[in-house]
């Protein structure tokens, strides 16, 4: 199943990806939920399922020509995890980590699927980075990691952009991680149950104006999703809709010689092997 989210009459709105079409769940269904979080929390599986079999038309429009929102347009936490890939981890010449790198991004950042990251003007330094996303589905604390994916809802695309030199100001990221509209997040929500066990091995790519840049695979993080959930609810409570943007593999721009940023009038392009392709145009911050 794939869940989006998109405007309508200027606010968010969910819908259930139908082919070429989107069924708009507040006509098909309006008891349900309102909100994606809540969505995911709520044990409707099996109705959201008859809705996507048997729409009521009315609900039922183009997918083309919408607008989209981030899937999760207000996630109570982002956690994003630094040098999950051993050969990134390599490529940048910093340590391989024995535990995972934690640091937070905030909803500020958030741009949706089609919609401009902007470079920002501080700075001519805005790095890619292709991030598979783990969308959390119910609450929990201390969560044993043979437990851990049954805490999962489904995942998603995420381009973790990257304002390097602020990033390296200081011994923590968030400065860099942390530009207005600088981290893409889409196009949908993929459920669990259309994906192997934890998203492992799946490809994932960056493509930038058309050029192949990080070509990895998710079972190549040194941290899996079962392991990330295991040791952040050791530190705090996972909640439904939060997200989990579990690291990028290597290929970044910053390592490269001449370094590769982003920079406005550029295409960045997410792909991720069953969940589909995030695409953001960029441009300059004014």
């Amino acid at each position: 199943m794939r869940l989006l989210a998109y405007e309508k009459k200027g606010k968010p709105a969910i819908g259930l990806r139908r082919n070429e079409d989107l069924v708009d769940i507040s006509e098909a269904a309006p008891d349900l939920p309102l909100d994606m979080g809540a969505l995911l929390a709520a044990p409707v599986e099996g109705r959201l399922q008859d809705v996507l079999d048997n729409p009521p038309s009315h609900s039922v429009h183009p997918l083309s020509g919408i607008k989209y929102f981030p899937p999760v347009w207000n996630p109570g936490k982002i956690i994003c995890v630094g040098l999950n890939y051993e050969n990134h981890a390599a490529e940048t010449k910093l340590e391989k980590p024995d535990y995972p790198i934690l640091f937070p991004r905030f909803k500020s950042t958030l741009v949706a699927h089609e919609q401009p990251l902007i470079a920002p003007k501080a700075s001519k330094e805005f790095d890619y980075e292709a991030e598979l996303v783990v969308v959390i589905g119910k609450n929990g604390r201390n969560i044993e990691r043979a437990n851990a994916l049954d805490m999962v809802s489904a995942y998603s695309i995420f381009n973790e952009g990257s304002v390097r030199d602020f990033q390296f100001k200081s011994p923590t990221w968030t400065s860099g991680k942390n530009f207005d509209a600088s981290g893409g997040f889409g196009p949908e929500l993929v459920t669990i149950d259309e994906l192997p066990p934890g998203a492992r091995g799946l490809g994932i790519q960056t493509h930038l104006n058309n050029e192949l840049l990080q070509d990895g695979n998710t079972a190549d993080m040194m941290f899996d999703v079962s392991e990330l959930i295991h040791e952040i609810t050791k530190v705090m409570t996972l909640e439904a809709g939060d997200l989990i943007v579990s690291g990028t593999p290597p290929g970044v721009g910053f390592v490269r010689n001449p370094p590769i940023f982003m920079t406005p009038g550029d295409i960045c392009e997410i792909s991720i092997e069953g969940i589909g392709t995030l695409r953001n145009p960029i441009s300059a911050e004014v």
